[in-house]
């Protein structure tokens, strides 16, 4: 989940005992509802829309249009968002409530509880999205104190607790609700039970991220909820972008392998963690000298989507660094980016992604029936933050722990299905842009936009396949300068307060999208009665002439994915019409403008130099003719003959 650190949380730590704890499923109204048994809720009548209206007739003829997917059951198809790097977790977005309140949490494969901030927290960082407020939520239960679950101190509330490796924690009380996963979704919205969190602690109290979704082997998991519930089958995917490009896919469900998926076996019983049977390391088609029992210690092999990088035990640590540094030849090693690590980079690499395999060798992992994964330098690298065309290994020692343990810089463009019915964890190579599209429904008609059944202003009422989520589409694959970003947006003003609304409007998108309002401007606007159609601009920030391709793309991924929300006085807004556009042509001078500013300056002092030089030269000449008096005498002179 975070840079440098582990998210197993401390098994000694338990809430929930009973393993039917989310096992009920009620089939008598839509949504299906996951509701624990005796704890407690009471009776209350609810009545609920689902989130994301289906598309006309999707229940015809979706599934034979669809390249991946299980017949069997629904699935729910979810966008994975930010940068394993640049963020340190990939997030996907939720909706829980009536009205739904929307949530960016960080995928994790290491931890089993789904939670979130609640209303009422007073250690609570701030972070992407408001705190969840269950008196706002109709349809919000609290989940009762009873036999099965750790309880507060007054006996009225079940409640959780998680700690983490790297000392940060979370804790809160259980509540149950609606979770809505979105309209590219075909899993109607459920019931289920999360934790509303009342404090939090070290970077869980610092991220941007609102909180987890737990989706590893556990009572309160949100995919053990759902599988215990019969609504989905026993298994998740996760497709996470390569270098540079951030972003993914999600699959809660099962889906059909694609042929050339490679599998490992998983053992649940072996630890409570998603492990594969690692037997073996090979760089550059050649076995690292390693016993197979050195990925097998402690907690085995580890797969940990929250973890960022990853971590081997000290004896396959020593000779896959000494392996990959004998094969190397063209560069240099260089000091890490941050003093506080001791980074092992290399620097001569050049820029270009795709040409990494020219100077770094193929790494491959062989598991227990000697299936083989070839790994590419993204796999095992990631980027000098100061110093272009430097990478780092992203491999580092485990300090003393046996554990293999493997983050999500492992499985950058890879596809990695956790087929947990069958005991196995599949691993299929591919470019997860391009998954992301093979996951949608192909060749259907638009989806209606539709909004939120409490009228509430979210972008989410529009529907992701109708806007960018990968770079070729609006950003050129090799364009790493972006000068600006532009968009349309339909909002409702006041015509007696039109200019103190647009004002506050540049401060919610600034504040939304994370920039500075300085970087939000607008273009123009044209206006009928109180809709207003108005043309914005998102540009670099005044140090900079131009936006990285990354910078950009998290930003047009955020606002795609519903990463604005507006006060309800603005109505029904809608964005559209995204445009990349490039920085503007500038001449030398204009691009090199401090150089220009520093040799006009130059030759102003070497003009001027050059001036009180002269003067004072003939200041002294001046000075030099001999003054004589008027009447003093002058010695006569000898006429010269003609």
């Amino acid at each position: 989940m975070f840079h440098r650190l582990t998210l197993f949380f401390i098994s000694s730590i338990l809430v929930v005992r009973n393993s039917n704890y989310a096992s009920n499923l009620k089939h008598d109204s839509n949504p299906n509802i996951l509701r624990p048994p005796h704890v407690g809720i009471s009776n209350r009548h609810t009545m609920f829309l689902p989130l994301f209206p289906s598309p006309p007739n999707s229940s015809v003829d979706s599934i034979s249009r669809r390249h991946l997917t299980d017949s069997r059951r629904p699935n729910a198809r979810m966008a994975l968002h930010d940068d394993l790097l640049l963020n340190g977790y990939y997030t996907t977005r939720l909706w829980i409530g009536s009205p739904p309140q929307r949530f960016a949490l960080i995928v994790d494969t290491g931890s089993t509880v789904t939670y979130v901030p609640c209303s009422t927290c007073e250690q609570c960082g701030k972070h992407q999205d408001p705190k969840f407020d269950p008196e706002s939520s109709s349809t919000y239960n609290a989940v009762k104190c009873n036999i099965d679950c750790t309880c507060d101190s007054d006996k009225g509330q079940c409640i959780y607790e998680r700690q983490y490796a790297e000392m940060s924690s979370s804790s809160g009380v259980l509540g149950e609700d609606i979770i809505s996963f979105g309209n590219q979704s075909d899993l109607p919205p459920q019931r289920a039970v999360f934790g509303c969190e009342n404090r939090e602690t070290g970077d869980l109290y610092s991220q941007h991220a609102d909180g987890i979704m737990g989706l590893g082997r556990g009572d309160l998991s949100i995919v053990d909820q759902l599988v215990d519930g019969g609504v989905i089958s026993d298994s998740f995917s996760l497709c996470y972008g390569g270098m540079d490009v951030g972003g993914g896919a999600m699959v809660l469900g099962g889906i059909s392998p694609p042929a050339e998926m490679v599998f490992s076996h998983s053992d649940p019983v072996r630890s409570p963690y998603y492990n594969i049977e690692l037997k073996e390391l090979h760089v550059a088609g050649k076995r690292l000298p390693l016993s197979s029992s050195v990925f097998d210690g402690k907690h085995g092999t580890v797969l940990d989507s929250g973890t960022t990088y990853a971590y081997l035990p000290e004896a396959a640590f020593v000779a896959f660094k000494h392996a990959i540094m004998k094969e190397l030849s063209g560069v240099h090693q260089i000091n890490g980016p941050d003093p506080s690590y001791n980074d092992i980079c290399f620097s001569g690499a050049g820029s270009d992604v795709s040409q990494l395999m020219k100077t770094f060798p193929s790494v491959e992992m062989v598991f227990g029936k000697g299936q083989k994964l070839a790994l590419s330098p993204e796999n095992y690298l990631f980027r000098h933050s100061r110093v272009s065309g430097a990478y780092c290994l992203g491999i580092f020692q485990n300090g003393k722990d046996p554990t293999t343990l493997l983050g999500g810089i492992i499985v950058r463009n890879t596809f990695v299905m956790y087929d947990r019915e069958h005991e196995k964890i599949g691993f299929w190579k591919t470019n997860c842009s391009d998954i992301w599209e093979r996951l949608h429904v192909s060749g259907a008609p638009p989806p209606k936009v539709s909004s939120p059944p409490d009228g509430s202003n979210s972008i989410a009422d529009i529907s992701p396949s109708l806007l960018p989520m990968a770079p070729p589409q609006y950003i050129p694959p090799r364009e790493t300068e972006v000068g600006s970003i532009t968009f349309y947006m339909s909002v409702t003003l006041n015509d007696t307060n039109v200019k103190s609304q647009i004002t506050e409007l540049t401060r919610l998108i600034a504040q939304e999208l994370n920039v500075n309002s300085s970087q939000v401007h607008l273009l123009n606007y044209t206006s009928k009665g109180n809709d207003y159609v108005t043309r914005w601009s998102i540009t670099p920030q005044k140090s900079s002439e131009y936006m990285s391709n990354s910078t950009a793309l998290k930003i047009v991924s955020q606002i795609a994915a519903g990463g604005i929300h507006l006060p309800k006085s603005y109505g029904n807004y809608r964005l559209s019409n995204w445009n990349i556009q490039p920085p503007p042509k500038r001449r030398w001078w204009q691009k090199n403008y401090m150089v220009a500013v520093v040799v006009s300056f130059a030759a102003l002092i070497v003009v001027l130099s050059g001036v009180g030089t002269w003067w004072f030269w003939r200041r002294m000449q001046q000075s030099s003719l001999q003054y004589k008096p008027v009447d003093s005498v002058v010695p006569e002179q000898e006429l010269q003959p003609l």
